[in-house]
C-alpha cells in the first residue's frame, strides 16, 4: 500500500477523533443540560455518563488503528503485532456495545416518557454498528493469523 493512502487513513482517523472530542466537549453538555430541564436526572445522568464512558474504548480503538496503519507503513502488516492490534480493536468494539446495552433501559424510560420509540432505535444502531465492527475485526484477525501461519510454514519449507 502506498504511503499516501495510509497517510490519508491516518488523517481520517485523527479527524474522527477530533470530531468526537468536539462533540464530547461542546455538544454533549448542552444536550444534557437541555434534557435535564424536561426529564429527571436519574434518566439523563446514566445516559450522558454512558456516552462519555464509551469514549475510552473508542479512543483506544483509534489508537490501535493508528498503530496498525504504522505497521502497514513499515511493511510489517503480517505480524503478531497486527493481530494483537486487531484483537484490541475487537475488544474495544465489544466494550462499546456493552455500554450501550447497559444504558438501553434508560433510553427505554426516556422513550416512554417522550412517547418516542425512535430514540431506542438510535441506541440499537450504535449497539449493532459496534458489533459489526467487532465481527469485522475478528474476521480480519483470523485471516491475518492464518496468513501469518501459512507464511511461517512456507519460510520453514524453503
Amino acid at each position: 500500500m502506498a504511503r499516501g493512502s495510509t497517510l490519508f487513513l491516518k488523517a481520517t482517523v485523527v479527524l474522527i477523533g477530533l470530531l468526537i472530542l468536539a462533540v464530547c466537549i461542546l455538544g454533549l453538555p448542552l444536550v444534557g443540560k437541555e434534557l435535564l430541564e424536561d426529564y429527571p436526572g436519574y434518566v439523563i445522568y446514566p445516559i450522558v455518563g454512558g456516552l462519555y464512558l464509551t469514549t475510552i474504548p473508542f479512543y483506544y480503538a483509534l489508537f490501535q488503528a493508528l498503530r496498525l496503519l504504522g505497521f502497514i507503513d513499515r511493511n510489517n502488516a503480517f505480524s503478531e503485532l497486527s493481530v494483537a492490534a486487531l484483537k484490541r480493536i475487537k475488544a474495544s468494539a465489544v466494550a462499546i456495545s456493552l455500554v450501550f446495552v447497559a444504558i438501553l433501559p434508560f433510553f427505554l424510560i426516556l422513550g416512554q416518557q417522550d412517547d418516542a420509540p425512535g430514540i431506542v432505535l438510535v441506541n440499537l444502531v450504535f449497539v449493532f454498528a459496534s458489533m459489526v465492527i467487532a465481527v469485522f475485526a475478528a474476521v480480519l484477525q483470523k485471516l491475518l493469523k492464518n496468513a501469518i501461519d501459512i507464511q511461517s510454514e512456507l519460510d520453514l519449507t524453503v
